[in-house]
């Protein structure tokens, strides 16, 4: 796990703190008249050892180094003993000796953090106490003091390692969450191209539907008209009604074959994005009704998947002839709305309504199937007397998107 920038913060403040103190005892110690030469260098060379120490263990380390206990053990030992040695030579080096209430916060578990505090604090009240005499306030004295100084410091060990614990807990509960997040990605990609590998087959199966009802028997029928003129060829006053019929079935088949290219992409939606075509589709339902639907857009519109523009526009155009053929309705609303992540359509009449809004009647097998396409949903609402409310949601997917 990444440290944070307190993390990293805080560990700079306890590489800096013992040199801080560590040369301002040095300089005081040495300034301090009343020593002679080989004092001061005894001291001085003393303090060179601790600051060699200081930096081969702790300064110089690795941080994944603290993470394990004996190294920090020895280290701490060894700068306690140095501590000590400094203030049995001169008291002025209790400031270095502060140094290892900071240090102890880095022993691991928090019972050798406090171990080390309570140690500190000995050496220290000791150094600069005394030992102290056996009696009462003597001994209650130096105990208070001892026992009070390793309750607070201590304490803010155990708090901090108990606010790491949880922090660290928050942190791998969001890389789990994260990792489900990505999870949940996947499948939902996943889901979507099973829902377009399933709109494709459905889309071909209405295409087979569409050619055997259609152009299959217009064919036939062709085929067997021409097979009876054929057979009385030589008396054309009876082979040209059967010519005649061919000419017709060969009209009718070609007007149908048009109408299913032509219902791959709709003409408007070649002129037009889908806004536009949906308004315009309700001015020309309007001609053609005298119903004047009401259209809005909310959102900010976006140039979708050709796939989704076109289901869409069709289940507005379904929706609204439906409307014109069996709902005898006085008020019609379309409503699409784009709303960030998924695209909405809704279409409203107050119509005589229906009995069963989940049946096949009314085209919504076919509403169904083209949103089900696109890994959208189409929901229908109604009632008798009630009119009806089909809304379909989908994803909004921009032009490119894979």
């Amino acid at each position: 796990m990444a440290p944070t920038d307190w993390d990293r913060r805080y560990a700079q403040v306890l590489v800096v703190v013992p040199w801080l103190l560590l040369i301002s005892s040095v300089a005081i110690s040495q300034a301090t008249p009343g020593q002679t030469g080989g004092e001061r260098t005894g001291t001085l060379a003393l303090a060179i050892l601790a600051a060699a120490w200081v930096y081969g263990w702790h300064t110089r380390v690795r941080r994944g180094r603290w993470e394990r206990s004996w190294p920090a053990v020895v280290y701490f030992s060894g700068l306690l003993a140095l501590c000590a040695a400094l203030m049995a030579r001169d008291l002025i080096y209790v400031l270095f000796t502060i140094t290892a209430f900071f240090h102890a916060y880095q022993l691991r578990p928090w019972p050798l953090g406090v171990a080390g505090v309570l140690a500190t604090s000995v050496v220290l009240n000791t150094m600069t106490m005394g030992v102290p005499r056996a009696t009462a306030a003597s001994l209650g004295g130096y105990l208070g003091v001892i026992i009070v100084q390793t309750g607070a410091i201590g304490a803010g060990i155990v708090f901090g390692e108990k606010a790491s614990e949880q922090q660290r807990r928050r942190d791998e509960m969001l890389a789990r969450l994260e990792a489900a997040l990505e999870e949940n990605a996947g499948l939902h990609a996943q889901l979507l191209t099973q829902a377009r590998e399933a709109g494709v087959l459905d889309e071909r199966q209405r295409m087979a539907r569409e050619i055997h009802d259609t152009l299959a028997q217009g064919l036939a029928g062709i085929i067997t008209q021409v097979q009876a003129a054929q057979r009385v060829w030589s008396e054309p006053a009876r082979a040209r009604p059967h010519v005649d019929r061919t000419l017709a079935l060969a009209r009718e088949s070609l007007a149908e074959a048009r109408r299913s290219v032509q219902a791959l992409q709709p003409r408007e939606l070649e002129e037009a994005r889908l806004p536009d075509a949906v308004a315009d589709l309700a001015r020309r339902w309007a001609n053609e009704t005298g119903v004047e639907p009401t259209v809005e857009i909310t959102g900010e519109p976006a140039a979708l998947s050709p796939a989704i523009e076109v289901a869409l526009f069709r289940v507005a155009q379904e929706a609204l002839t439906n409307v014109a053929k069996h709902a005898r309705a006085g008020r019609v609303g379309l409503t699409l709305s784009y709303l960030g992540d998924v695209v909405l359509l809704d279409v409203r009449d107050d119509g005589v309504g229906m009995r069963d809004a989940d049946g096949s009647g009314f085209g919504l097998n076919s509403m169904r199937q083209r949103i089900r396409g696109i890994g959208g949903a189409v929901t229908v609402e109604s009632a008798p007397g009630e009119g009806t409310a089909i809304s379909v949601s989908v994803p909004m997917i921009s032009v490119g998107a894979p």
